[in-house]
């Protein structure tokens, strides 16, 4: 992403948890959509606008691979099901400080293709009307305002669609393909192996571990690095000119690498 702090993923966070809630109960009216600093490809939509849609709040930063990774999943259903009544929000929360600037947002967004409204929540106001706790998380609402499901993390993605079929068919949509999604996504959005050995990785010197350039890392400071020759399981490094902040580090000049 241009001129964007540069991250790297961590290859899992929370990914198989899931906090499920039972059927499609009833958990509350959905909260107020106040206090987002911008949105992005929407004007500001409030409850009373978006009553009479079945609408799917999800909770994203665009540095957190699980979000990325469960992204494919929120742009087909919000294309798929768009004329049955469905509105995607992303509501984009920020983990780190580099996340909070608008401009980084806008441009992730754009980088990413994501096309349904987005909230840009860097004030955490939405966030904390929710009560919610984690990257991604989302929250399937009924046309009448009512939160009738919830899941946290990735995966699950079947079931979370057969909630928006059911979610919509309740409110009158006929002649849903009610078959599911197929994703087939490569980078950043592709999904995790099944033999998944890697902790969250940080570039920020404030969290980073495993760092194995045979140069110590400088803290907030330009300095060119060596890549590792042989880097053992879950060990990375650095290679070319960058100044590593506390959350991020920026290449400042190419040829520039992770490994």
């Amino acid at each position: 992403m241009p001129k964007l702090p540069y991250w790297i993923a961590a290859t899992v966070l929370i990914y198989g948890v899931a906090v499920i809630a039972s059927g499609a109960g009833d958990e509350g009216p959905m909260p107020d959509l106040n206090g987002a600093v911008a949105w992005l490809n929407s004007p500001p939509l409030s409850n009373k606008e978006l009553r009479g849609k079945v609408v799917l709040v999800n909770f994203w930063t665009y540095s957190c691979i699980n979000s990325l990774r469960e992204l494919p999943y929120m742009k087909a259903w919000a294309a798929k099901y768009k004329d049955a009544g469905l509105v995607v929000i992303g509501v984009h929360a920020p983990e780190f400080g580099f996340e909070k600037d608008s401009a980084n947002v806008k441009n992730a967004v754009s980088d990413l293709e994501v096309a349904y409204p987005t909230p840009i929540d860097s004030d955490h106001a939405i966030w904390q009307a929710f009560r919610n706790e984690y990257w991604p998380a989302d929250y399937f609402v009924d046309a009448k305002g009512r939160i009738r499901y919830h899941h946290f993390g990735e995966g699950e993605y079947e079931k979370s669609e057969r909630v928006i079929q059911a979610l919509l068919k309740e409110n009158g949509a006929t002649g849903l393909d009610g078959s599911m999604v197929r994703i087939t996504a490569d980078g950043t959005e592709a999904p995790p192996s099944e033999d998944v050995r890697s902790p969250e990785t940080y570039v920020g010197y404030a969290r980073a571990e495993n760092f194995a350039s045979p140069e110590r890392m400088a803290p907030d400071s330009r300095k060119t690095y060596s890549p590792p020759t042989r880097p053992a399981l879950n060990q990375w490094g650095l290679g070319g000119s960058w100044n590593a902040g506390a959350e991020s580090g920026m290449l400042e000049s190419a040829p520039g690498k992770i490994e």
